[in-house]
Order: C-alpha cells, then sequence, then structure tokens
C-alpha cells in the first residue's frame, strides 16, 4: 500500500507507523528539514451540487469559508454533541470538497455521512488514492516552492489546485502538508528526500503535540465535547451559523462555562509510551484524564496531550508510572471564531 515510501529505506511497523532506518529521529527535525510519510492520515471527499449545503448541517465549520484559500478545522457531533471525527475542511473544486482526518476514523464517517447523504444530491468517496506527506524545518517553505511551484499559505490555509493541495499547520517549526495522487507520490517523494531527511511519521505526531493540536482517534471516538481538545481555541467552531449536528450541545456548554474537561500538553519523565486512553492519575490512584497523543521527543522522553478535569486541584499526576509535568500550550484557552482567520486574508 506504501511501495512508494518504504522501497528505498523505510519500514511499515504497523498499519499507520513507518520508520527509517536512517537517523529518523525527532531530533533532525531540530537540526534540518525533514519529510515523512503521513499514513496515519486519511481523506473523506464530498461531491456533488448539493455538497455545500449537505455539509453546512452536519459540521461546526462555516463550510462556505472554506473557499479554496482558507481550509478551516471543524468536527462531526453526534445529537449530544460528542466528537465522532475531527477534520481539516478544504474545497476542491466546484462541489467538491475534502476532509482531512486520522485514518480510523475515515469510513466510519462516512458510513455515519452516507445516512443523510442519500436525501441530497451529494455522495462521499474514501480516497485510498491519496498520498500525504510532510515538510517539516525552517528549509520547508522554499523547498515545497521550489518542488511543487506553489507559494507556502498562511497556517490553515491552502494553495494548488484539484490535482495537488499544500496546506499549512501549526508547530514549532514550519510545516507543509502535500496531498496528490499516489502514483504522482514517488516521483515527489524521491526529490524532496534529496533536500530533506526521511523520517518516520512519528516526528509529524511530535509537533501536532507540541501545538496543541489534537485528532481524535477510535479509541476516543463518540466521547468528547470539541471544547474538551480545545477545538474553539483552534477556530475549529463557528458560532456565527445555523444549525448542524450536535450544536445545541456544543454552544451550551460555550455560552454556560459547562466544559468540564480541557486538553493539556504534558512530558512524562520516562519512554514508555502510554497507550491510548491510558489514565491520568493522582497519587492516590484517582483516574483524572486519558492520554490522547503520546510521542518520544527530541530527548527520548514521552511528549503526550490529555483531557484533564477542570474541576478540582489535582497535586501531583502520573501516567503510567511516570511523573507528569504540565506544559504551556501555543495558544490562549479563549473562542478564535473561524471568520476572523478568513478576514485576515
Amino acid at each position: 500500500m506504501h511501495d512508494w515510501i518504504t522501497a528505498p529505506s523505510g519500514r511499515q511497523d504497523t498499519e499507520d507507523r513507518i520508520a527509517f532506518d536512517t537517523l529518523a529521529t525527532a531530533r533532525r527535525a531540530l537540526d534540518g528539514t525533514v519529510v515523512a510519510p503521513l499514513v496515519h492520515l486519511g481523506v473523506l471527499d464530498v461531491f456533488g451540487p448539493d455538497a455545500e449545503r449537505f455539509l453546512q448541517g452536519q459540521t461546526s465549520a462555516q463550510v462556505g469559508l472554506a473557499d479554496g484559500d482558507l481550509a478551516p478545522l471543524t468536527v462531526f457531533c453526534t445529537p449530544k454533541g460528542r466528537m465522532l471525527a475531527n477534520a481539516q475542511l478544504l474545497r476542491v473544486d466546484e462541489g467538491h470538497y475534502r476532509l482531512l482526518m486520522q485514518r480510523d476514523l475515515v469510513q466510519p464517517l462516512a458510513e455515519h455521512l452516507g445516512k443523510f447523504a442519500a436525501f441530497y444530491k451529494a455522495r462521499l468517496e474514501v480516497r485510498d488514492d491519496l498520498a500525504l506527506i510532510g515538510l517539516i524545518g525552517r528549509e520547508a517553505p522554499a523547498l515545497a516552492e521550489v518542488r511543487l511551484d506553489l507559494l507556502p499559505p498562511a497556517i490553515w490555509h491552502q494553495a494548488g489546485d484539484a490535482d495537488v493541495q499544500l496546506l499549512a499547520h501549526p508547530g514549532p517549526r514550519p510545516r507543509l502538508l502535500i496531498c496528490l495522487a499516489t502514483e504522482r507520490a514517488s516521483p515527489l517523494w524521491a526529490r524532496l528526500a534529496e533536500q530533506a531527511t526521511p523520517v518516520g511519521n512519528a516526528v509529524w505526531c511530535l509537533h501536532d503535540i507540541q501545538a496543541g493540536l489534537a485528532w481524535l482517534t477510535p479509541t476516543h471516538r463518540d466521547a468528547l465535547l470539541p471544547q474538551m481538545i480545545n477545538w474553539e481555541a483552534l477556530g475549529g467552531i463557528s458560532f456565527k451559523k445555523g444549525c448542524y449536528t450536535g450544536q445545541e450541545v456544543v454552544a451550551r456548554a460555550h455560552f454556560r462555562g459547562q466544559v468540564k474537561r480541557r486538553l493539556v500538553r504534558a512530558q512524562l519523565e520516562g519512554s514508555e509510551l502510554p497507550p491510548l486512553g491510558s489514565p491520568v492519575e493522582t497519587v492516590d490512584g484517582k483516574s483524572v484524564g486519558e492520554v490522547l497523543a503520546a510521542e518520544l521527543d527530541a530527548d527520548e522522553q514521552v511528549e503526550i496531550l490529555a483531557v484533564l478535569t477542570t474541576k478540582e486541584e489535582l497535586g501531583p499526576l502520573r501516567v503510567a508510572g511516570q511523573a507528569f509535568k504540565q506544559l504551556k500550550l501555543p495558544y490562549p484557552i479563549e473562542r478564535l471564531d473561524p471568520e476572523s482567520l478568513a478576514a485576515k486574508t
């Protein structure tokens, strides 16, 4: 499935992880520019004359803002406001939208949305024929410009056309994501690897953690409100649009201040990666949160994103027997309207 990556020096450790025999550590992204295969992400396309109207009733984004320039974050919820998937929304062409999300949620979301798409002139397609490539580092924008002939966009914006899309994501180093057909991926990967060190996608996932950006996985599907992963602070919820599934609960939690858990960054004093869903515990063993993401950083220590209760003083915490040190998020916990992101361009 990923022969375009693994043929030279990579190996597929699991369905959603690829590693390299070269120096493929997080430290490479600190010292230079790296290229990573983003096999943990997947794509769901929505086509048709009613695609915009259909999505408008299902997702937290103001779909009209996805205009081929702004590519806003969004989320799909149950009627009770619990997240089924969060995603980045792109407009690829007239009547053609693209959702980028964690790969294991693509098919479940397609099945969920398919129950409603039947009432619209809209169809859903899981895109197994697309490749996603990430660039990280100071030279990433220049490398993308040379190899793709595209000016890198601002964060949460897009450049390109219906054949190739270039997206900018936040992080401690410049980050760009390339989406294109799989048959075009092999030659592009080879050209990028001439000037950037190939690394496993764990490095990209680490930068998501350091950006305070949590992508929902099956472990927490239908379990969390969007605000519990700080989605409104990242511009992932429009409070200015009309109704969508789960909107009443999401809006009430925001306007009444009823968010009982919040996403935090932390470092663990150890190198044992905890499984997703691992409890965050107090010294007396009480569970006060759960791990949403975990990766090894440049010093071979674990960095995590976790959802913690906001209702009590917690004191010292541990995860899998490792001491928990909370780190600062790179954004304030306050509402960021996606409309303001569009207005700045």
